[in-house]
């Protein structure tokens, strides 16, 4: 569920308890309110011993508040249950950026790429938006860029120098064919090579790929051949390597080859089954703003991690509030504190 958040308190939401052992100082707030109700069970019984009921008024004058005379305990009971629930350390999802974290963005600039059924075309539309995803990821990320058509090219190993990102998606120039596997296995080689050298936590940093595609892999026909895209995926899964995948273009995009105009659709069935192989998600995109938006999907679940974080303080605020009140009620209303 969505965190609640109250000012000045912070968010409170329970998505799981550091001390959930704490929880059995509720039977201290149960014990108080059955002792509570005993006390008014036997009051009763003693005050219906007084024969004189004007001498009763003298000795026990009735409250002004009659409706508010058990206000006190009821306050009292609250903060002991609030006090419960922040002993047993509840927490509630944090987001943190990944500082050590290995991403390649492998693109496709095969010759469809230059289609524009996307505005101005679809390969200037990647760049525009692998730039933004570059840019807004999180500093400490190292990421990659290789090209892939008929070969595929590194064109820039894993760095957090984001200038240096955006000169080489600047870069991309349309080629022919597609060799995807190529494109996947050249990332994977810049992820091994990488990945030993980067310290700053237990075992090997999170390691992933974004592939950006428009059409089926045509080098080599089969892609579960040596060097195919499928024969790649399970490559990385081998290597703990998990490949998400956008599909970008329509289909009805053309491109002109030698005067004419050959129609090259976009293709979800490869990628679709890559992400499958490897663990990732395939998102689909037809303009610049559905590209956006999946790289921010992408931004998001590379980028960051969701940690359990320390929410008990708002649920001591409201315990210490409701005590206090407790005690305000008990002098007021009743002339002595609660208990």
């Amino acid at each position: 569920s969505a965190p609640m958040d109250l000012p000045l308190l912070g968010p409170v939401t329970l998505t799981g308890f550091a001390h959930p052992w704490f929880f059995l100082f509720a039977l201290v707030a149960a014990a108080a309110v059955a002792g509570y109700l005993l006390m008014l069970r036997r009051r009763h019984r003693h005050v219906l011993r007084f024969a004189n009921t004007e001498l009763l008024d003298t000795v026990a004058p009735p409250s002004p508040n009659p409706r508010l005379r058990h206000l006190a305990a009821a306050l009292t009971a609250l903060g002991l249950v609030l006090l419960t629930v922040a002993l047993a350390g509840p927490t509630h999802d944090v987001r943190i950026p990944r500082n050590r974290a290995i991403v390649m963005l492998v693109i496709d600039v095969s010759e469809s790429m230059v289609a524009r059924d996307v505005a101005p075309s679809r390969l200037e539309a990647a760049k525009a938006a692998g730039k933004r995803f570059a840019d807004t990821l999180p500093a400490g990320i190292n990421l990659g860029l290789v090209e892939f058509a008929g070969t595929a090219t590194m064109l820039m190993p894993p760095t957090t120098n984001r200038h240096a990102m955006d000169a080489a998606i600047d870069k991309l120039q349309a080629q022919e064919r597609t060799a995807t596997g190529e494109g996947i296995l050249t990332a994977l080689g810049q992820i091994a090579a990488m990945s030993g050298s980067i310290g700053g936590g237990e075992g090997p940093p999170p390691m992933s790929i974004v592939l950006e595609s428009d059409g089926k892999e045509t080098v080599p026909a089969d892609p579960n051949a040596t060097r195919g895209g499928f024969t790649a995926a399970r490559s990385a899964k081998e290597q703990g390597v998990k490949i998400s995948a956008i599909s970008f273009g329509t289909p009805n995009g053309t491109v002109e080859i030698q005067g004419q105009q050959i129609p090259v659709p976009v293709d979800d069935a490869t990628l679709r089954r890559i992400t499958e192989i490897a663990d990732g998600r395939l998102f689909h995109a037809e303009n610049l703003d559905e590209l956006d938006r999946a790289y921010t999907d992408l931004r998001n679940q590379l980028g960051y991690q969701i940690v359990p974080g320390d929410a008990s303080h708002a649920w001591v605020v409201l315990a210490t509030v409701a005590l206090a009140a407790a005690a305000g009620v008990g002098l007021g209303v009743n002339r002595r504190l609660p208990g």
